[in-house]
């Protein structure tokens, strides 16, 4: 088959990586392939020709709007005009590399609005009878506002893929034919760990942005035991998550808390994975969730919170997570519970208005039922003010540190936890008997013959998509941005 992969760019990230490894698998296996990015910057990670031998087109216009010289005009004309242009060089570039139109062109995540010129491209291609597969990594509904496509609607007739199920339903839910939506988990590449080392830390593999809910690691780390740490691979590389970060840094030292931060800046990814004896997640939001997947291929059980609704993912190919707890539960007599519920409701009142809505009445009253029909509150929903202050509190008052062990003996387990090999291992074979290289190629291809010989008729409803992730009972004060 002829495949084109297209993305905004192709600089070091999760939707790079993934585009990298389908392409690499596709050319191995003896398909055609093209790749098409914007912009392609070797930062060492990987030369930007790492496809496999497909070749690489870069299209300028392709790239977000903030790298663009004409960044973002709300000119409908301009925007149009731009687009036609868009659609262009993307038909060009393609036919270029085969005389005609592919059988498949599969865009990554084109319903984030970071280009304000790709949803027009994308329709004229799909007018001229290209045959398209629209994979969503991340959903602007899922309160992300800042890149929500506000006028305009998402395309009609077009093939949609999602990372897990719950996205899956979603797409269904919101009006795509059962025939037009697919479910394509990322491929899993096995890790290693440098063997030898003396394994003493708990190591979060993650770049620390909020809404991998740092401060609820720094509350592990004061139940571990002595001479262990916390290890946090990367710091923030966005504006907004930068202030949080260095007042946990500040947080951590001031209580002496076992924490390491910025470890991935100095050591190797194999030499963190060798010295650790499990690794952790306490994250709120994931699109795919590699972290849940990735350490067990090197031997390192994964610990910590549990996402339902990427997790039972995994759950249903056999992978167990038994070291794991859907929430931290905190006493309300140790939380403001008044300033508790302001905050919340004006966090859900202003995702509504960043998305041109009113909060409906319903929602703010399932937020204050919530709230209040339990003696308790989920540490991973609060924001890090709050969050700080409850970590103060554990780690100065003896008692308040017995209360919230009674309240999860999860924490109280840490002291004395220790790896369950048997477990590690059959989490490792089943990984990597239903995300390997091989079985995501499977699924690829499988689902690249039923865009090339299904046409489908829906249309995706944003409205119904909106009502969907809006979720109240989902909205973390870290995690909603």
């Amino acid at each position: 088959m002829r495949i084109a992969l297209l993305h905004y760019h192709l600089i070091r990230g999760g939707v790079s990586s993934v585009i990298r490894q389908q392409a690499r698998s596709l050319v191995e296996a003896g398909e055609e392939v093209l790749v098409i990015a914007g912009e392609a910057v070797d930062v060492a990670d990987a030369p930007v020709s790492d496809f496999g031998g497909a070749p690489l087109v870069l299209i300028p216009d392709l790239r977000y709007d903030s790298r663009r010289g004409n960044a973002g005009s709300s000119d409908r004309k301009s925007r149009a005009d731009g687009g036609e242009e868009l659609a262009d060089a993307i038909q060009s570039a393609m036919e270029k590399r085969w005389g005609s139109m592919p059988d498949v062109l599969h865009i990554h995540n084109p319903l984030i609005r970071k280009n304000t010129l790709l949803m027009t491209a994308i329709r004229l291609l799909r007018g001229r009878g290209v045959k398209l597969l629209l994979q969503n990594h991340d959903f602007a509904e899922d309160f992300r506002s800042d890149v929500y496509h506000g006028e305009e609607g998402y395309p009609d007739d077009c093939h949609y893929a999602a990372l897990n199920g719950r996205d899956f339903s979603f797409l269904k839910r919101a009006g795509l034919n059962v025939e037009g939506a697919h479910l394509l988990p990322n491929a899993v590449v096995p890790m290693t760990a440098t063997p030898g080392l003396e394994r003493t830390r708990y190591l979060y593999p993650v770049r620390a942005i909020r809404r991998k809910n740092l401060g609820e690691a720094l509350l592990l780390s004061l139940f571990i035991p002595a001479g262990r740490t916390i290890a946090v691979t990367l710091p923030p590389n966005a504006a907004r998550d930068e202030e949080p970060y260095l007042r946990w840094l500040q947080l951590a030292k001031r209580l002496g808390l076992p924490v390491e931060f910025g470890v991935g800046e100095r050591e190797s990814l194999p030499d963190l994975l060798g010295s650790s004896i499990c690794a952790v997640s306490t994250s709120v939001k994931e699109g795919f969730g590699f972290s849940y997947l990735e350490p067990w291929t090197a031997g390192r059980a994964v610990i910590g919170r549990r996402l339902g609704y990427v997790c039972s993912d995994f759950e249903r190919e056999g992978v167990r997570f038994e070291d794991s707890y859907e929430s931290i539960d905190v006493p309300l007599a140790y939380l403001p519970a008044p300033l508790l519920r302001r905050k919340l409701e004006q966090a859900l009142v202003d995702a509504y208005r960043s998305f041109g809505m009113t909060a409906p009445s319903y929602t703010l009253k399932m937020l204050t039922d919530d709230l209040f029909s339990r003696d308790v509150f989920d540490f991973g929903r609060l924001d890090e003010e709050l969050q700080a202050d409850i970590i103060e509190t554990v780690a100065l008052n003896d008692a308040a540190r017995e209360d919230i062990v009674e309240a999860n003996p999860f924490l109280g387990m840490l002291s004395y936890w220790v790896p369950n090999e048997p477990l590690i291992e059959k989490n490792r074979q089943r990984i990597l008997a239903s995300y390997s290289e091989e079985a995501s190629l499977a699924r690829l291809r499988d689902t690249y013959r039923k865009v090339s010989e299904n046409p489908v008729r829906h249309h995706l409803s944003k409205s119904i998509l909106l009502e969907l992730f809006l979720d109240p009972l989902r909205l973390s004060l870290v995690g909603s941005s």
